[in-house]
This record gives structure tokens, C-alpha cells and sequence, in this order.
């Protein structure tokens, strides 16, 4: 709101520092600050009002060192991530982006999934909370928006070769270089291979000429796939004081690095990395994302004082994965979002191993001494604190993987 409103200031009254608006990189920077302060000044509050109407933790004893202690502390607080996003995005981006739209989709479309699942477990008394089947509905039905979106909306588009020559039109509105005319396409980003680029549509070649126009019976599954699994990874490392939070926000500011470079047709050239028109402006949606991740993480970090729920974990997976599904980089994911995907794997392979002893050998047998892993290391002794500070570390290596292919092919 407050970018048409300067922007009309700047065009109607030429108004000093109005034009400022018109920069991506200031409305992030200033979409940060805002979210920052958000969510440390007004968490405070919302965490003093959870605690009043008693929506605490129900905790179980398995066992663990702390653990039952935590019994009690304010749950839900991924309310405060949310409104720390949502309130510095509406002022700040240009609402009418696609990408905006898409991401303001999924923050409500999924907060509300994760809060329907802690509202069953608070006030129906029931630990196991929304029935596994309808978040997985949940998931597909946010996939297929997302997916559909994506394929089809003609503002969905990508500049697949940048000229080599100094090939230009020039941008009346804005006075900045645009490069050819951009195409809509389903290609996407192979990690470390040269010429790294994977067409899904090339997967169905069989079916004939047409067979880019059936690209999305590919690609809506696969979008599907990821938001529901990079979703649940998020809601099952969300399991110790600051883990989620804080190894959430290494992965969104590093997608934030991706879409400020694939919306900006400079260093999309210079990087080589493909230019997607229009995508720039999912920088002021990561800053206020990743604003209000570290203003909540001042709350959740050892000994928290309020736990984000399902109503953040959901949230937050699924922005991440929509994130990285719009700049053409979810294959990047497995890198990325490691922490997640241990976490993911850990939990398989503990159920499948134990099923498979069971009926084997008449006994199940475990891997891990608990999943997901965080649990496991708090089983062998570690502190939380110590293993949270370890998965960060791990985190930010990986987040320096993941930059360093924009490069390495």
C-alpha cells in the first residue's frame, strides 16, 4: 500500500525520497526492520496473551532431558511469524505480482492448516491433533494452486537465453535493460551440471509435437511433492528450543539471494542463472519472512518462552517450497534444506526399519535411539542448546553450498 502510495507521490508531486519505493532492494531492507520489530515488540504481547487464555504446550514424557519441563509454555506462536510477514508485505510489495500473490496464498492457506491441527490439540485434547489425512489434503490443495498458477497464468514467464551481443530494449517505465522477450516454460535448475538446465516437459516427449502443452501432468505432481514434503520437514524439526526457527531462516535468506539475482536481469546474465521477470519482488516477502523468523527466534531460542506450533512449522515449510518452486531452484532443496531432509529421512527409516524387524524377526528394531534425529543427540546426552547451535552450523554450510552452484557447473 504504502509502495502505490509513494509511488503516486513521486509521479503526481516529484515529493524528495519518494522514488525511493521504487527500489526492491530498499523495500526489503525496510520490510526487515519493520517485521524485526514487529515480532519482538508485539510477540512479546501476543506470547502475554497466549499465556493468559492458557494455550500451552501439552507435553509428553519421552523421556527426555527438559522436556517435561517445557509443559505449559505458550504454544501457537507461529501467529507471530505470520503477522510479522503479512503486515510489512501488504505495505511494502506491489500487491499486484503474481509471485506476492502465489506467497500470500500459501502463508494463510497453510497457517490455517497448522492452526486448525494445534486448536484440535489445545482445546479438543487430542495429542494427535488434525488427522494426518486432511493436512496431506491440505498440502495437495495448496500444490495444485501453486502448481497451476505457475504453469498457466501468463504472468508466469522466463527468460530463457540472454543475448550475448548487447541485445536490448529499453524499458520506457523504468529505464532499465530488458533483454528479448521472456516465454513461459517449465525448465528448472540442475545443480553442478554444465548447461544446467532440466526441461520437465521432455519427460513426456512420448506423448507427441504437443507434448509441452501436457508439461503441467508433471509438473503440478512434482509441486505437490515438494510443498507436502518440505512442509513436514519443517513441522518435524520443530521439536527443540529455536531449531525450526533459527535453521529457517538460513534457508530463506539464502532463497532471498536467489530471487533478488533471478529477478534482476544484471546479474542473472553475469551468474548465468535464469532470469524470471517479475520474480525480484519475493525479496520484500523473504525480508519480512526472515524478520519475523529471528524476531520470533528472540522468544524461541533456549529456554523458550513460546513454541511456533504446527500454526508456524506448516507455514513456514510451505513458503520455503514455494519460494524455491517460483525461482526454478527446487532441486536445490536436498542441499538447501538439508536439516529438513535428515529429519524427514531419519523418521522413514526408523518406521520402516521397525516394521521390517518386526515382522522378521517378531521384535522391532530402531536405528536411532528416537527420531527425528534432534531427538536421537538428545538421547546420547547432547544439551539442546549444543545440538541446535550444531544443526545451525551444518545449516550455514549447506546454505554455502547452495550459493556456491550458482558457479560451479
Amino acid at each position: 500500500m504504502l509502495y502505490y502510495l509513494f509511488d503516486y507521490l513521486d509521479r503526481t508531486f516529484d515529493l524528495v525520497g519518494a522514488g525511493l519505493f521504487r527500489f526492491i532492494t530498499f523495500r526489503s531492507a525496510m520490510a526487515f526492520v519493520f517485521s524485526l520489530v514487529l515480532s519482538t515488540v508485539y510477540g512479546k504481547k501476543i506470547i502475554k496473551y497466549l499465556r493468559r487464555k492458557q494455550i500451552g504446550e501439552s507435553v509428553r514424557d519421552l523421556g527426555l532431558q527438559g522436556q517435561i519441563e517445557k509443559a505449559g509454555t505458550p504454544t501457537m506462536g507461529g501467529i507471530i511469524i505470520i503477522l510479522a510477514t503479512l503486515l510489512p508485505v501488504l505495505l511494502l510489495a506491489k500487491l499486484d505480482n503474481i509471485y506476492i500473490i502465489l506467497l500470500l496464498i500459501t502463508t494463510v492457506w497453510m497457517g490455517l492448516i497448522g492452526f486448525a491441527d494445534d486448536y484440535i490439540k489445545i482445546y479438543k485434547k487430542d495429542k494427535d491433533g488434525l488427522k494426518g489425512r486432511f493436512k496431506i489434503l491440505g498440502q495437495i490443495g495448496l500444490g495444485l494452486i501453486v502448481g497451476y498458477i505457475l504453469f498457466f497464468h501468463p504472468g508466469v514467464t522466463m527468460k530463457q537465453e540472454l543475448p550475448k551481443s548487447g541485445v536490448q530494449i529499453e524499458n520506457t517505465v523504468s529505464n532499465a535493460p530488458v533483454f528479448g522477450a521472456a516465454e513461459k516454460s517449465v525448465k528448472t535448475t540442475l545443480p553442478f551440471i554444465k548447461g544446467n538446465q532440466l526441461d520437465y516437459a521432455y519427460l513426456i516427449k512420448f506423448m507427441g509435437d504437443d507434448y509441452q502443452k501436457y508439461a503441467w501432468l508433471v509438473f503440478i505432481p512434482l509441486v505437490i511433492f515438494i510443498i507436502t514434503a518440505v512442509s513436514n520437514g519443517a513441522n518435524l524439526t520443530d521439536g527443540i528450543d529455536g531449531l525450526a526457527a533459527g535453521s529457517s531462516a538460513i534457508i530463506v535468506v539464502t532463497l532471498g539471494i536467489f530471487t533478488w539475482i533471478s529477478g534482476n536481469i544484471i546479474f542473472a546474465d553475469y551468474l548465468d542463472v535464469m532470469y524470471i521477470p517479475n520474480s525480484g519482488e519475493m525479496t520484500v516477502y523473504v525480508s519480512a519472512f526472515a524478520g519475523g523468523l529471528i524476531g520470533f527466534l528472540w522468544y524461541n531460542a533456549y529456554p523458550a518462552q513460546v513454541f511456533m506450533g504446527d500454526t508456524g512449522s506448516l507455514t513456514i515449510g510451505g513458503i520455503i517450497a514455494v519460494l524455491a518452486i517460483a525461482v526454478r531452484k527446487e532441486l536445490l532443496i536436498p542441499i538447501l534444506a538439508g536439516v529438513f531432509l535428515m529429519e524427514n529421512l531419519s523418521v522413514i527409516m526408523q518406521v520402516s526399519y521397525f516394521k521390517y524387524t518386526k515382522k522378521r524377526f517378531g521384535e522391532g528394531r530402531r536405528i536411532f535411539k528416537m527420531s527425528p534425529l534432534h531427538h536421537h543427540y538428545q538421547k546420547v546426552g547432547y544439551h539442546e542448546s549444543k545440538i541446535v547451535t550444531r544443526f545451525w552450523i551444518v545449516g550455514i554450510l549447506l546454505a554455502v553450498i547452495t550459493i556456491v552452484t550458482l558457479k560451479v557447473r
